[in-house]
């Protein structure tokens, strides 16, 4: 079968709701952006801002092992009733998937109902923090829900890249999404929506609360603010940064959602976030970003039933690159092989370096 007819057969399976595996796609793929293939467990260069290939065979980063004589941080925990916020009050849920729009075929037709939800907010606080003092911090989505012992999968990256002295001694907050996924629900109106809401909720709501909760103190300053996701989530910090770039000015993503999920439709941005790369970045003036982008050689490709040529992860991601890179942005690419949609096997490797990567620079240097 050739590789168009194989891509037909997926697009008719996935819009009958038909569970397929994704296509491998190659580094060297017409369309894709110039790569640099890097040796088995090589990350790239700190200084670097390229398109670079990595795995298929991952080296798990000795960052994830808890070293004698590292300080360790401390996480915690509590949750946010929607019905005690003014933004995103009440939530939405959807039953089903939706319908195209006859009228508009980049957008759909979704009945949703509203719901009550509470979040969870997860808090990385380093040993060494001053109390008093404001500190740089990372926000985090798709946080762990409410558990009396909270997972956060980065602490002992955390406490060890910030021993190293290799990352500023940071608080990361991880947020819960408010629930489902995608046109309809929740936490696609949260992410996926082409607008500054989600980091003013963030702003008003949530950070108020870390500040009082676990009396810490969080800079204003957005050079020493950042914003990490996967999936949706990676879309979202993106936004974020971009909407309200007097906010945040870094971003860490894992096979970002750069594709049409907007809904409802904001004629503003017809194609959702996959404007990103179509007009917004390369048409309007340089904003003060610094972005990791990663996404898998078996990511996804989602034609559904919108068939807009905007669902292609991987298309997408290429597309980003190509266009941080001629707008002359601090930027880098991780195309990683054998890895599917999140690239957790090739995050074992890289996570430790992309966040050391986002953070380089910080504090800018005196008289910068």
């Amino acid at each position: 079968m050739s590789k168009r007819s194989t891509l037909v057969l997926i697009a008719a399976l996935a819009c009958s709701g038909v569970s397929t595996a994704q296509p491998v796609r190659l580094y060297d793929d017409k369309g894709a952006p110039p790569f640099k293939v890097l040796k088995e467990g090589e990350n790239p260069p700190l200084d670097a801002y390229d398109n670079f290939v990595i795995g298929p065979k991952y080296v798990p980063a000795p960052e994830r092992k808890k070293t004698d004589g590292v300080p360790e941080g401390k996480v915690e925990q509590f949750l946010i009733d929607s019905k005690e916020t003014k933004l995103f009050n009440p939530g939405i849920a959807r039953k089903e998937f939706g319908k195209v729009d006859p009228k508009n075929p980049k957008t759909l037709i979704v009945e949703t109902h509203p719901i009550d939800y509470k979040r969870a907010i997860t808090v990385y606080i380093p040993a060494q923090y001053k109390e008093g003092t404001e500190a740089p911090f990372m926000v985090v989505h798709d946080g762990p829900g409410p558990n009396k012992n909270p997972n956060l999968g980065m602490k002992t990256i955390l406490d060890n890249l910030i021993a190293q002295k290799r990352i500023p001694p940071i608080i990361v907050i991880a947020i819960a999404n408010g629930g489902g996924d995608a046109q309809g629900h929740e936490r696609g109106k949260e992410y996926d929506n082409m607008n500054g809401d989600y980091a003013t909720y963030i702003e008003d709501e949530v950070l108020p609360r870390v500040e009082k909760n676990c009396k810490v103190k969080l800079t204003k300053d957005p050079d020493g603010r950042a914003a990490m996701g996967n999936s949706s989530g990676g879309s979202a910090a993106l936004i974020m940064a971009w909407f309200r770039n007097d906010l945040y000015h870094r971003v860490l993503t894992t096979s970002g959602t750069f594709v049409n999920q907007a809904w409802p439709f904001d004629p503003k941005y017809p194609d959702g976030a996959w404007g990103f790369h179509e007009t917004l970045i390369p048409n309007e003036p340089k904003k003060s970003l610094r972005i990791f982008l990663s996404v898998g050689d078996k990511d996804l490709l989602n034609p559904n039933v919108m068939r807009d040529d905007m669902h292609d992860w991987v298309k997408a991601n290429h597309h980003m690159a190509k266009v941080l890179k001629d707008k002359g942005y601090e930027y880098q690419y991780l195309f990683c092989r054998g890895a599917g949609h999140s690239v957790g096997n090739a995050q074992s490797q890289f996570l430790p370096h992309a966040i050391e990567w986002v953070w380089k620079g910080y504090p800018a240097k005196a008289g910068k």
